[in-house]
């Protein structure tokens, strides 16, 4: 007897979403994916471009009969979207999310998704500062960590399952705290956002903008990347981790007056500063290449 085809799911179709589509078709073409979109045009791209199978008109209808449900939403709109699937969810279905904070995630998971369910908190470390289907790619998972956040009450099994999923599509799966994840990612992920775009804003702001926009190239281009994301993600990242962000705000400013004093003065432990930080990045960057 032939076994029956995986069925997934995946609820929002951006830039996380439609990659997520096509790399599971890449990897896992035996699954039928279905997909919703609150926009219409986005999922008729989204089979357009081989990411779904199947399109449907509303989440909860996309829900039903899944194996698998992957809501990749903007984080405040994972609450809704758990209060409108849970009548559809079948008993011992996996539900997911991508979203780029986990604690208030993990809690709306245990209030509003039925106990006959498998909630496994997830985030994926990657992405693009542009969003949209038409940025999605099969490979932007390839090679990086898929944050998992299980609770106590998730299955083993389901773990497993999911994580054998995620392998295929060649992450690395790895379990965490979900409080830990979020203290965690506000330093390497929320934060940079906010400084990019406060360079934006600094910048543009000024009456020497004008000037200024004729020399600026690749260094200000590269540092002010994260700007051109998407604000409705960003705004939704700070205010659901907004204790852990501002405590990393909180540690870098000290460390700009740092280098303010030190520019200041004239210290030549300026030197020695730019060299700190260069050696931690070099460390970095060779520790992550391995």
């Amino acid at each position: 007897m032939n076994k029956r085809p995986t069925r997934i799911t995946i609820i929002g179709l951006g830039l996380i979403g439609g990659s997520l589509g096509l790399a599971i078709k890449k990897s896992v073409p035996s699954a039928v994916v279905t997909g919703y979109s609150r926009t219409a045009s986005t999922t008729d791209r989204a089979l357009r471009t081989g990411a779904i199978d199947i399109g449907t008109s509303t989440a909860e209808h996309s829900a039903l009969k899944a194996d698998i449900v992957f809501v990749c939403t903007p984080v405040r709109a994972v609450k809704d979207i758990f209060c409108t699937i849970a009548p559809a969810l079948k008993r011992g279905c996996i539900v997911t999310d991508t979203a780029s904070t986990k604690a208030e995630v993990m809690e709306w998971a245990v209030k509003y998704l039925p106990a006959h369910v498998n909630f496994i908190g997830g985030h994926p470390m990657a992405g693009k500062e542009v969003a949209g289907i038409d940025a999605a790619e099969a490979t932007l998972f390839q090679n990086c960590v898929w944050c998992l956040t299980p609770s106590a009450e998730t299955s083993l099994d389901s773990v497993k399952r999911l994580t054998t999923l995620l392998r295929k599509l060649g992450t690395r799966p790895l379990m965490i705290d979900p409080a830990r994840h979020d203290l965690l990612v506000a330093g390497i992920s929320h934060l940079p956002l906010i400084l990019s775009s406060a360079l934006v804003s600094c910048t543009t702001r000024s009456e020497l903008w004008n000037e200024m926009a004729r020399l600026a190239s690749t260094g200000y281009r590269d540092v002010t990347r994260l700007a051109s994301g998407d604000s409705r993600i960003y705004t939704d990242i700070c205010l659901t981790n907004w204790q852990s962000i501002t405590r990393w705000i909180d540690d870098f400013s000290k460390e700009l007056q740092r280098f303010r004093r030190l520019v200041a003065d004239g210290n030549e432990a300026l030197c020695e500063a730019f060299s700190e930080a260069r050696e931690a990045r070099d460390k970095w960057l060779k520790s992550h290449r391995q």
